[in-house]
């Protein structure tokens, strides 16, 4: 092996750490807001005061950042990118999280967004220009397969848990998978700018070119009925650690290591998220639940040593 290639490996499993630590605080993301937004029947926070106040948290803190870090303005080709950033994972991935979470499990919830990897990757692979290899396609197709599965096993128990509100599972799980198309998009362009860019500064300038909408919009959905401590813990999470700092990880990964491959991280997300809804609101989990787990992890680390080709530039 040459030193060149040595070095690559390196940095690629350097971008898989990166990626599985941004992935680790992400986890906590949906089981966060089920607490913060609370269900159908003893409802808390409402879906878009979560998304929008969570967004206006997390600009505070990159406004302050960039500026401690004495960050340079994004070139003017970046502007469109960041907007597009701040499309997908400021308003399009929290709010459609946010309204479904009222009326669905976040065990269940996490099963749907299970899919991101194979739309994260198929938008890597278009932005980035990396050819994954047939066995890599295969390796992410199935995972996505095995968690869809679980999702419709799971589907009818549910449903049975959340005909009660004014949504079913089926109208939510709609909304989980808009999500998840907008989280996909929001992680290549971020992805692309973290080429250039420091991985940190990118969700910064999401954020704050987001701030003229997100500032008043949750001003607007200020909460006027007294809530929960827990709601106001699950919402401090999703905008410190979701919103801010599991971006500095993940975009740097996925720059270090390539969208395509990386990506596949997320195929943990869902058990990951299971494991923290079970103590923290009381879901079960259950030896099928752990198979499915198994089988996926195991498709992630056969798909790590697929090949990834890239075409360099001329």
């Amino acid at each position: 092996m040459t030193t060149t290639t040595m070095a690559n490996q390196r940095q690629i499993n350097q971008g898989l750490w990166l990626g599985l630590l941004g992935i680790a605080i992400f986890s906590v993301t949906l089981p966060m807001t089920r607490m913060a937004v609370g269900t159908a029947e003893a409802p808390q926070m409402s879906g878009f005061f979560i998304a929008m106040g969570r967004a206006v948290v997390a600009a505070a803190l990159s406004g302050a950042f960039l500026l401690l870090t004495r960050a340079p303005l994004p070139r003017r080709e970046d502007w469109l990118p960041l907007a597009i950033t701040a499309g997908g994972v400021v308003f399009g991935f929290p709010l459609f999280t946010s309204f479904a979470m009222r009326y669905v499990e976040a065990t269940h919830a996490s099963v749907i967004i299970g899919v991101l990897p194979l739309a994260t990757a198929a938008v890597g692979a278009l932005l980035h220009r990396q050819r994954p290899s047939l066995g890599f396609w295969l390796c992410a197709a199935l995972g996505s397969a095995l968690v869809a599965v679980f999702a419709v096993m799971r589907g009818s128990a549910s449903a049975a848990g959340a005909a009660s509100g004014g949504m079913s599972v089926h109208g939510a799980d709609l909304l989980l998978v808009a999500a998840v198309l907008c989280a996909a998009v929001g992680y290549g362009y971020g992805a692309r700018l973290s080429h250039h860019m420091k991985a940190e500064h990118v969700i910064c300038w999401a954020l704050v070119i987001a701030l003229p909408l997100t500032l008043p919009l949750s001003a607007y959905h200020w909460p006027t009925a007294p809530l929960h401590s827990s709601a106001w813990w699950g919402f401090a999470y999703v905008a410190v650690f979701s919103m801010w700092l599991g971006f500095f990880a993940w975009y740097r990964g996925l720059a270090l290591g390539g969208t395509v491959r990386v990506s596949q991280v997320q195929l943990v997300q869902p058990f990951l998220s299971m494991l923290v809804a079970v103590p923290l609101l009381g879901e079960k989990l259950d030896a099928v639940t752990l198979g499915f787990g198994l089988a996926v992890i195991a498709t992630v680390f056969f798909g790590k040593k697929m090949p990834v080709s890239q075409r360099v530039a001329a």
